[in-house]
């Protein structure tokens, strides 16, 4: 239980005590988009890597040199709060995750949120959804990564593998701009925190980036289907980590 205080301490007393720095950003965002942008993103990370330690995580990065030198959207499996902390910290360049909407209502959470180019999304609005896509396209071609989890929510099941299925729609934004689609298999976060509500206890994560997927080169079937084919080329780096796992114990 201490993790936890120490943990939602630190992030509450960021907020607060952060907000003269919200403010230089939003000046300099005016004359300076891009540093903007990358300067509040060392500033998210280094938090993360923060809480991270504070949590006792620590993470094995694999596959990091598979991903393109050009922007491109992470499509991974979602079982924790913690996916995005690890994401955040691991990944090259400007990266916004998509985020539910209702993200949107927690004032400082959202300008941070902002700041490092998240996208909220309204499941239940087709037409707010549609821009929001739109605003996704517009990013990685500007040369900003977007992460998505195609869940589009948490996973609760026993095991990585329990995957839901992935909404077709949320790989749009790839298919529209003609960027890749990198494969993102995370093991070991749920562990960290939702595994025993309200503790957190130290994890070690396996964070794997897997082989480009280009969606004009997939077969039609493929194409048609571009989500479930994404799944299981998830699924299939999911395996490989929790047999590894197993020689562990």
């Amino acid at each position: 239980m201490i993790r936890f205080i120490l943990v939602a301490l630190s992030v509450i007393l960021f907020l607060i005590f952060s907000i003269p720095i919200l403010i230089v950003e939003w000046l300099l965002g005016k004359a300076n988009p891009d540093r903007k942008s990358r300067q509040s993103l060392a500033i998210v990370q280094f938090m993360f890597r923060f809480l991270l330690r504070l949590s006792g995580v620590t993470v094995t990065v694999r596959g990091k040199e598979k991903i393109p030198d050009t922007s491109v959207l992470y499509v991974g499996n979602h079982r924790s709060y913690f996916d995005i902390l690890v994401g955040y910290t691991t990944v090259p360049g400007l990266t916004g995750f998509v985020a539910k909407k209702e993200m949107d209502r927690y004032i400082l959470l959202r300008d941070w949120m902002r700041n490092v180019n998240c996208l909220f999304l309204d499941r239940k609005n087709i037409k707010e959804g549609l821009k929001t896509i739109l605003e996704g396209v517009a990013k990685i071609k500007a040369g900003i990564s977007i992460w998505i989890f195609p869940e589009g929510t948490r996973s609760r099941g026993a095991s990585e593998l329990d995957m839901l299925e992935f909404k077709e729609g949320s790989l749009k934004i790839a298919e529209k701009s003609g960027h890749p689609v990198v494969p993102v298999a995370i093991t070991g976060t749920a562990e960290v925190f939702e595994a025993h509500l309200p503790f957190i206890r130290p994890s070690h994560v396996i964070i794997e980036y897997g082989d480009p997927i280009y969606i004009k080169q997939l077969e039609p079937s493929q194409r048609k289907f571009v989500g479930e084919y994404t799944r299981e080329v998830i699924r299939g780096m999911l395996e490989k980590q929790l047999e590894e796992r197993k020689t562990w114990r």
